[in-house]
Parts: structure tokens; C-alpha cells; sequence
């Protein structure tokens, strides 16, 4: 056993000598050059150790493999282009313990590695000789490029070292097997490690050869065609048919390919542009059949924007478009900040149901705007075919797809917010029922497999936000209203309207018809006029027009020679006329029989005051005023309530046999119908029967039962506002309601003071002036006009104070 030596040493890359082995390199590095003059200048033995990664011109320690070679320098010689080749024979393994100190070369001492486990029975010589060579026969038969000589060499071999020297050496192995071989101690385990390499080799080497065997075959078959379609171009172009079918073929399939389709739909697509190649070119199926696959192309298939996730920026953006409108933007804030937690999350379906011009369809382009995803509007109304949702069969002259699809071409891309405008104003007829069609296009758990008819292959719908906006839920069918998240929008009060007029309406109008605000100036008056004494409208379309008519008189005026326009309360009228609405006002003083109810209308809240005149009579009882059945219904209950109240209001009990009453809504021409004006009712009949004075600037609202409960109505919004324009200071609203008054304006909460009732009581106690009340109370005319003028300095509402 020898002991450690201090030898110096090279690095090989891709290269693992063994022992015994005897072969010539050529050396590039200084320090490797160095090593062997080292070498040579001492006993002739150098250490020859593999490093990792081959590609490493200057390898770290730790970049080299342990176990090497101790090998004899033979011949070092000089070539004519400077560099030095060297001849080595292996002579025994050894292992690196620690690097000696030297700049100029790798200097290594290395423990000799003993030879252990050599000795095999006859049998297992006999057993590894024979595996050995039959797998090194199966790997010189795929490999012709090793010598006859050699091949004869190895096969004739018997001594098992020998026959493993000779196999390692001329085999292609990778430099992480061949340096596995070198560390393995046995004969046996070597061999076996070694049949094990050359079994995985030789299972590489014949995947590559039936690879390239297909290749070959590919190859000539693409030569076979190319060529056929090239006789074909010649041909084409001689009889004068213009563009090759074939070019044609070929850039539709090389299109289809670059979407990355389903293979279903490719190969559909495939076919159905290889029937071009059967086809004359002019003929008019293949013209339907290039319209169908230019629509596929054109579609956006991979096409997808991304979410814009901040919801301070998104909250900025739909504040800065539209003024108002809280529980839509909620609800698209909720949805960023769900997606931000839940990227994968699909589509959903809103529906905005409100009255006219309040902004529902604005609203879904500015939403698309916030998101940051492309838009497209569906215009619903009046479409009466289910073709138009679904598309039509390909088969039909003048085919096309259905304004889905359409609308997704249109977005340019997969994950759009597509408007479905006015979906209630659909119907149906012969040709089909479009409702129904919309199910699946909004059913999040279907659409992400839609199918046009026209296109005939499943587009995903799930990525879409779909908008939907209705006047009236009535005409959606159920199932269809049930895929839908409903957010009501509700008319625009006074204040609102105020406001979008003066932040978005007259910018608008202004730069449109190219003025600035320098140059036309109008005041808040002003704005609260048009609102107030020229529109009466749930939204703000006729408000745009009014000041879009000041707009143009101001122009005029303008171009006749004014430097500055200004458009005030006091000259309202010189732009838009005589007024056309005049304000709700109160009575002049506190009366029997006569209650301020409240009422809401598709265009806002209004006063609804009402009358009751009771006569001598037989008990009759008269409705007038274009009274529903519903109203007449609830007028019933007051009477019978009253009855119950007689003691209490010293009413006479037998009024109901000879006493008359005559009920009358002023306004008679416009219908009115519902359940709130029922504690309206109880309190003018008792007012009227037990002649006792409604206070003037009381109103209430409230459905009525017999038992004097007052219960929930709908539209307080709306109907506080009423009255606070009228110039009401009390309210009398179900306890139900009480949650309500969170909601309503900042100035009528302020303003406006709200009594909530359990029951008739107390709003009777509220209402009217009994004999015993203080008079402060009451309080003079002439006070309250005081108050009502100080009020109007503050907001123009006009009343009869």
C-alpha cells in the first residue's frame, strides 16, 4: 500500500482517465501546462481528476471530483500552433485529501485507492464475461463506426478486468457515468454498473434512431407533396384560376394552429378548410366556408386584458364619471377586491333595474373603464328572435353570428364587460323565444361552453362581466331574473341632480358646444330652477337637454357680440321660457279634513295631499280622483278604523248611517293606486268627522291595518325628499322604516324631522290640533313664513307659507 504523495495536477473537462488506460490530449490552460512541467521536471506522475461542469474554465476545488487518477506523463510535445499535447498512462485510482499551497498550478495530496472485492468465482467470471460482452455486441451493432479490429479485440477477451478496461474505454458514456465506473470498488459491482449503462444507452441510441427514422419519413413525404403542390401551382396558374386553392388551405390551417384550440375544434377547423381544396375557387360554398373561418380567426381566443386591482384608483375613477349611484359602485369595488383574493373566480351577472335616465347604461362603461377591460354594448330592445342571441346555421344565405360572439369581436378580447341593454324590453314570436337563449349566455356555470349556432364550437363566456339593465322586472322571466344579482337604482333626488349637473352635465354641454365656463356662467340658483320649474323626470336626460338649450342661446349670444354670459335664477326664463312645472306648497293654514300624504312615481317623490267632506246623508261613501282599487280598498279600512277611534275623537258613532263621505285626491287625471296612503285616510276621516285641524306641515306615509297598525312602505327616499321641497318640517313613517332614514339626503335629514309609528296613534298624535295643544305648536302664519323665507335663501324651493 503506498503511502500519500504531493502531486500536481489537472482538471479535465469531459474526459475520465482510468487506470491502465494509455491516450493523448491536448492541454489550453497555463495552469494545466504548468502541472505537467511540474510533472515532468519530478517523477513523471501527475493526479488527473474530472471537474462537474465542463463548461467552467477556471473550476473552484469544490468544483472537482474526489477520486481521480494517478497517471504517468509518457510525451509532452509542443504542436506548430503553440499548443501542448501530452500522452498518459493510468496507473491506479486515488483520492484527493487536501491542496497543497501553489499559484501556478493545481497541487494536490492524494491517498492511493486499493483495488477491493477482485477475486470471483468461475461461475460469476463466467456469468459477468458473458452479459458484459453480449451487451457490448447489442451497442457495437447500432454503432458503426467502431473498428473491426477493436470489436474482435474486446469479444475475444476473457479476463473480466481486462474485458471492463477495454468495454470503458471505447464506449460513448456521459462524464458523470464514466466517473461513477471510476469511484465503484468490485469487479462485480463494476461490471454490473457498467451492462446497467450500456442497456440505458442502448435504449437512447434506438429512440434516436426511430425518431430519426419517422423524421426520414416526414421528410419525403413533405418532398412528395411539395412537389405534387407545386405541379398543382403551375397548373393553377396556366388554366389563369388566380390564388392557389392549396396557399389558401395552407395559410387558413397555419392560422388555426397558432390559436392553440382544443384539438376537437382544431381538427373541426382543419376540416372544414380542407374542403377548399375541392372546391372552385369562385364557387359559392367556398365563400360561406372562407366567411366561417375568417370569423373563427377574428375572434380574440387568447386574448385577455388585466383587472385593474387598487379599488382607492377603481372608487376614484367611478366617483370622477358618475356622481351618486353607492350600491353599484360598492358592488364593483367587492368584485376587485374578491378577484384580488381569488384570481380564478368567473364572471358575474349584474342587473341594474331603475327608472329612465338615472345612468345604468353609462355606468357599465365606466365600470369597464375602472377595470381596465375592453367594452361592448348588446342592445336588447325589441329583438324577438332567438337567432339574434344564438347566431344562425352557416347553411343559410346571409348567415352571421349572434351579437354575442359579435360583441366579443368587437372587445378584442375574452374577458370583456359586455352591456345587455334593456334585457325587459325583449319579446317572443314564432321564430323562437330570445330569453330563453340568454339562460345559458348567463348562467356562470354553463358559459364557459357556449355554442353559437353560426360558429358551431363552445366559446368561453365565464371570464365576461355581464351588465344587464331593466326599466321593469315584470316582463324578465323568472328564471332568467334568477341568474341575475338585482341592484335597484333609484330616481335621483333633488340634491343628486344638483350635483351631477354641476360637476358632469354642464362641463359636457359646455365643451360641447364649444364654450368655457369663463364665458357662460350659471348659478347654483340657476341649476336648482331648471330642476325644480323645467323638468320633472326620475333621471337626468331632460335636465342635459335644458342646459344643452341654454348652451345654444348662450352661443348666440356670444357670437353677437356679449364678452361673458351669465344665466341666474332671476333671468332663468329669458333662456328656457315660462315655467313649466309649478312647486308643491302647503296650505295656507291649518284646515279640517285636508292630510298631506306622500306618494313615489317612476319619476321621483310627491306630495299627495287629500280631502275628506263629510254630509248629511245615508251613509254613502264617494271616491274621486282617479283612485286604484287597492287605494279604495285601504280607504275602506280607515273607515271602519275610525269607527273604532269614535270615543276617543268624539266622533259620533252612528256618522257611518247618516253622515256622507266624500273622499278626493286633487290631480284627478293621474291615476294613483297603492297601500301607503292608509294612515292618510284614518287621519282626514277623523280630522273631518271629529272636526278637528290637520297641522299644515305634517305629512305621513304608511299602509294601515284594522287593528291601527302601521306598517312598511317602499320609496322613503324619494318621498322624504317631497316633502322636504314642499317645505314639511314633520314626517310621520312606519317603525319598519326607522333603518331607512340612514339612507336619505344629509339636508333632509337635517331639515326634516321624522316621527316613527307602531300604530295610528301616533300619528294622529302628531298630526292633529287637538283643543288642549299649545299653540306654539301650531304656530302663527306669519312666523312660518318667517322660517320659510329663511329657508329659501338657503335652497330656492318655493311654497305657499
Amino acid at each position: 500500500m503506498k503511502n500519500n504523495e504531493i502531486l500536481p495536477a489537472i482538471s479535465l473537462r469531459g474526459l475520465v482517465v482510468f487506470p491502465s488506460m494509455v491516450l493523448h490530449f491536448d492541454v489550453g490552460r497555463e495552469r494545466s501546462v504548468n502541472a505537467l512541467k511540474a510533472a515532468t521536471e519530478g517523477d513523471g506522475h501527475i493526479f488527473l481528476v474530472a471537474q462537474k461542469d465542463a463548461s467552467n474554465a477556471d473550476p473552484e476545488i469544490d468544483e472537482l471530483y474526489e477520486i481521480g487518477v494517478v497517471a504517468e506523463v509518457r510525451q509532452l510535445l509542443t504542436t506548430p500552433d503553440g499548443s501542448t499535447r501530452v500522452l498518459v498512462e493510468g496507473l491506479y485510482r486515488a483520492k484527493r485529501v487536501k491542496t497543497a499551497n501553489r499559484t501556478e498550478y493545481l497541487r494536490f495530496e492524494v491517498k492511493p485507492l486499493p483495488a477491493r472485492n477482485t477475486a470471483l468465482s468461475d461461475t460469476t467470471k463466467t456469468a459477468c464475461r458473458r452479459a458484459l460482452k453480449n451487451a457490448f455486441v447489442d451497442y457495437a451493432q447500432i454503432t458503426p463506426k467502431m473498428p473491426r479490429e477493436l470489436y474482435d479485440s474486446i469479444v475475444g477477451e476473457e479476463d473480466c478486468e481486462k474485458l471492463f478496461e477495454k468495454v470503458v474505454f471505447n464506449v460513448v458514456l456521459k462524464v458523470e457515468d464514466k466517473q461513477r465506473l471510476l469511484e465503484t470498488n468490485g469487479t462485480l459491482n463494476r461490471i454490473k454498473t457498467l451492462i446497467g449503462m450500456l442497456t440505458s444507452e442502448l435504449e437512447i441510441i434506438e429512440t434516436e434512431m426511430d425518431i430519426q427514422e419517422q423524421v426520414k419519413e416526414q421528410v419525403d413525404k413533405n418532398q412528395r407533396e411539395y412537389y405534387l403542390r407545386e405541379q398543382l401551382r403551375v397548373i393553377s396558374r396556366q388554366l389563369g384560376d388566380g390564388d392557389s386553392p392549396q396557399e389558401e388551405v395552407e395559410r387558413y390551417i397555419e392560422q388555426i394552429a397558432a390559436l392553440g384550440l382544443s384539438e376537437d375544434v382544431t381538427d373541426k377547423l382543419v376540416k372544414e378548410a380542407e374542403k377548399l381544396m375541392k372546391m372552385s375557387y369562385s364557387s359559392q360554398e367556398a365563400g360561406v366556408i372562407r366567411g366561417y373561418l375568417d370569423t373563427v380567426l377574428e375572434l380574440p381566443w387568447n386574448e385577455r386584458t388585466k383587472d385593474k386591482l387598487d379599488i382607492a384608483k377603481v372608487q376614484k375613477q367611478l366617483d370622477k364619471d358618475h356622481f351618486g349611484l353607492a350600491k353599484v359602485k360598492e358592488r364593483i369595488t367587492e368584485t376587485i377586491s374578491v378577484r384580488a383574493l381569488a384570481p380564478d373566480i368567473k364572471g358575474q351577472i349584474i342587473c341594474l333595474y331603475g327608472p329612465p335616465g338615472v345612468g345604468k347604461t353609462s355606468i357599465g362603461k365606466s365600470i369597464a373603464k375602472a377595470l381596465g377591460r375592453n367594452y361592448a354594448r348588446i342592445s336588447l330592445g325589441g329583438v324577438r328572435d332567438e337567432a339574434e342571441i344564438r347566431g344562425h346555421r352557416k347553411t343559410y344565405v346571409g348567415s352571421m353570428p349572434g351579437r354575442v360572439i359579435a360583441a366579443l369581436k368587437q372587445a378584442k378580447s375574452m374577458n370583456p364587460v359586455i352591456l345587455l341593454d334593456e334585457i325587459d324590453k325583449m319579446s317572443n314570436d314564432y321564430k323562437g323565444d330570445p330569453s330563453s337563449a340568454m339562460l345559458e349566455v348567463l348562467d356562470s356555470e354553463q358559459n364557459n361552453a357556449f355554442v353559437d349556432h353560426y360558429l358551431e364550437i363552445p366559446v368561453d363566456l365565464s371570464d365576461v362581466l355581464f351588465i344587464t339593465t331593466a326599466n321593469s322586472l315584470d316582463t324578465i322571466s323568472p328564471p332568467l331574473l334568477d341568474r341575475m344579482e338585482v341592484i335597484e337604482l333609484n330616481s335621483y333626488t333633488r340634491e343628486e341632480k344638483f350635483n351631477i349637473a354641476k360637476k358632469h352635465l354642464l362641463p359636457k354641454q359646455l365643451k360641447k358646444h364649444g364654450e368655457k365656463s369663463a364665458t357662460v356662467k350659471v348659478s347654483d340658483k340657476a341649476l336648482y330652477g331648471i330642476i325644480d320649474f323645467y323638468t320633472k323626470e326620475a333621471g337626468v336626460r331632460k335636465l342635459e337637454r335644458k342646459i344643452a338649450d341654454i348652451c345654444r342661446k348662450a352661443a348666440k349670444r356670444l357670437v353677437s357680440g356679449e364678452k361673458k354670459v351669465n344665466v341666474t335664477d332671476a333671468n332663468l326664463s329669458d333662456f328656457l321660457g315660462v315655467k313649466k312645472y309649478l312647486p308643491e306648497h302647503l296650505a295656507a293654514q291649518d284646515e279640517i279634513g285636508l292630510v298631506n300624504g306622500l306618494a313615489w312615481t317612476s319619476v321621483g317623490g310627491t306630495m299627495l295631499p287629500l280631502e275628506v267632506l263629510v254630509l248629511d246623508g245615508t251613509g254613502k261613501t264617494e271616491f274621486t280622483g282617479s283612485l286604484g282599487d287597492v287605494m279604495k280598498e285601504s280607504a275602506k279600512i280607515a273607515v271602519s278604523l275610525t269607527r273604532a277611534l269614535a270615543d276617543k275623537y268624539g266622533i259620533d258613532k252612528e256618522f257611518y248611517k247618516n253622515k256622507d263621505i266624500h273622499v278626493h285626491a286633487p290631480e284627478g287625471a293621474v291615476p294613483k293606486d297603492g297601500p301607503s296612503a292608509g294612515v292618510t285616510l284614518t287621519t282626514a276621516l277623523v280630522s273631518a268627522l271629529g272636526g278637528i285641524p290637520v297641522r299644515r306641515d305634517v305629512a305621513m306615509t304608511g299602509e294601515i291595518t284594522l287593528r291601527g297598525k302601521v306598517l312598511a312602505i317602499g320609496g322613503l327616499k324619494e318621498k322624504a325628499m317631497a316633502a322636504y321641497r314642499a317645505g314639511v318640517k314633520t314626517v310621520c313613517i312606519p317603525k319598519e322604516n326607522e333603518p331607512d332614514i340612514a339612507e336619505l339626503d344629509e339636508v333632509v335629514r337635517q331639515n326634516v324631522k321624522f316621527v316613527v309609528a307602531e300604530d295610528i296613534g301616533t300619528v294622529l298624535d302628531a298630526a292633529l290640533v287637538m283643543p288642549n295643544c299649545s299653540p306654539k305648536k301650531n304656530g302663527s302664519i306669519k312666523k312660518k313664513k318667517a322660517i320659510s323665507a329663511e329657508m329659501s335663501e338657503k335652497i330656492p324651493v318655493l311654497s305657499a307659507n
